[in-house]
């Protein structure tokens, strides 16, 4: 017989993480959203739209993924191809194996009470929010604003 799976609605998903020692606070002048913070990690979650479903599988979302904390906020890991930095709004330092063995047992442990799925690629080690090698330059941008590369562009007569 199969078992009736119970999804924690936003208080209780709040209150679990207290309980298991997350430091919860709401997010200043922001309504339904806190700041949860364990290992000098970090992650901002919002209510997620349960009144619009009958399934409140979507009781928690991300506004920020999980990162390291630096200066106040929750700052997304930047891959530079030599090196990883944490990246805020005001600081970029250098990411330590310390740093990024906090945000991943961080955001494994938030994904186990939130009740988000664990992925593989995830669960092998800390994965970056953007990469910046050289190489790739512009591989984010819409095709519309990617650059032309250099085999696409018309010969030049000599």
């Amino acid at each position: 017989m199969r078992t009736k799976v119970h999804f924690l609605s936003f208080d209780e998903v709040e209150s679990s993480l207290r309980t298991l020692g997350f430091d919860v606070q709401p997010v200043p002048g922001v309504a339904n959203q806190i700041m949860v913070r364990k290992y000098g990690a970090g992650a901002i979650l919002i209510q997620g739209p349960v009144a619009a479903k009958k399934t409140p599988e979507t009781a928690v979302i991300w506004r920020e993924r999980p990162g390291y904390m630096v200066g106040g906020e929750v700052a997304t890991l930047l891959d530079k191809g030599y090196q990883k930095f944490w990246k805020s709004s005001r600081l970029e330092v250098p990411a330590t194996a310390e740093s990024l063995q906090g945000v991943h047992r961080f955001a494994e442990e938030l994904r186990e009470v939130v009740g988000e799925p664990s992925l593989y690629n995830e669960s092998l080690g800390t994965t970056s929010d953007s990469y910046m090698y050289d190489r790739v330059k512009g591989r984010d941008l819409p095709l519309s604003e990617r650059p032309v590369p250099a085999w696409k562009l018309p010969p030049t007569s000599k």
